[in-house]
């Protein structure tokens, strides 16, 4: 029973985490904390885990709609594996109290920022690397018809991805939370492309941390198998799904999780 529960909490997780691009942990471990009552160090290490299904599960269909941009992805991976080797080595002194104030303020950061963009913003300026490099692309919009792109601030998007992988490997969240964030507001890509990419780095932050975590023994099998097999499941669907749904729907739905996540995990912090 305690298995079946967290398969089918881990499906809903997957399902989120693949729409929005945050790779599930943003709900795995609030519930693994806070329903299941399990330490947050083995809830992080869990999530970990799962974000790299997720990001499995996810990709190949973001891939096919041709949604990622494969390109701006392996640039910015230079940033988030950077920053995951820093972030184990700093969550390592950390006071598990503390995680959860980190994890709830973050989030609650996260809604606001996301609360007070209205519009899809896209650049019209291209960034001179980007020009280099070759990172504007386009993608097929809900009519069928072909949306064109520019990638922006390419420098600011790459220290955003530093900070990015130490909060995954602090949090165990895949930091697809601040990718988004970074990629929307910074690079000005279009909010479906940012969740997509965001999709399809997750998994490689995730195991630059998930390997440390792994000689540390925080890696529970008992709670891991579960979560990752019910993410995958989830993250399909959501990958299904996300073409079909306008971008502004998607902001909501990633403003309303992040609100009430984040005053759950703040309280908890706060309890002790």
């Amino acid at each position: 029973m305690y298995s079946l529960l967290l398969l089918t909490i881990s499906i809903f997780a997957g399902f989120l985490g693949s729409l929005l691009g945050l790779g599930g942990g943003l709900i795995i471990v609030p519930t693994l904390t806070l329903i299941f009552h399990i330490d947050i160090r083995y809830a992080i290490a869990a999530s970990l885990i799962s974000i790299i299904a997720t990001s499995s599960g996810a990709a190949a269909s973001f891939l096919r709609d041709h949604l990622t941009n494969l390109r701006v992805a392996v640039i910015l991976e230079i940033g988030t594996v950077t920053g995951a080797i820093s972030g184990f080595l700093i969550a390592a002194s950390l006071n598990p109290q503390w995680l959860y104030l980190l994890f709830g303020s973050f989030l609650f950061f996260s809604a606001l920022m996301m609360l007070r963009k209205k519009t899809n913003s896209v650049s019209h300026d291209e960034h001179p690397w980007a020009t280099k490099l070759g990172l504007s692309s386009s993608y097929h919009g809900p009519d069928g018809k072909l949306v064109a792109y520019k990638v922006a601030n390419v420098p600011i998007g790459l220290i955003c991805m530093y900070f990015a992988g130490i909060l995954s490997a602090v949090l165990g969240i895949g930091s697809g939370i601040f990718k988004v964030l970074a990629m929307d507001n910074a690079m000005k890509l279009p909010i479906k492309v940012s969740s997509a990419t965001s999709n399809f780095m997750i998994g490689v932050t995730a195991s630059a941390s998930a390997g440390a975590y792994l000689l540390r023994g925080d890696i529970r099998p008992e709670i891991a198998c579960p979560v990752s097999l019910g993410i995958i499941g989830g993250s399909f669907i959501g990958a299904k799904i996300l073409p079909k749904i306008p971008a502004e729907t998607i902001r909501k739905i990633f403003v309303v999780v992040l609100g009430i996540v984040a005053w759950q995990m703040i309280s908890k912090g706060i309890r002790g």
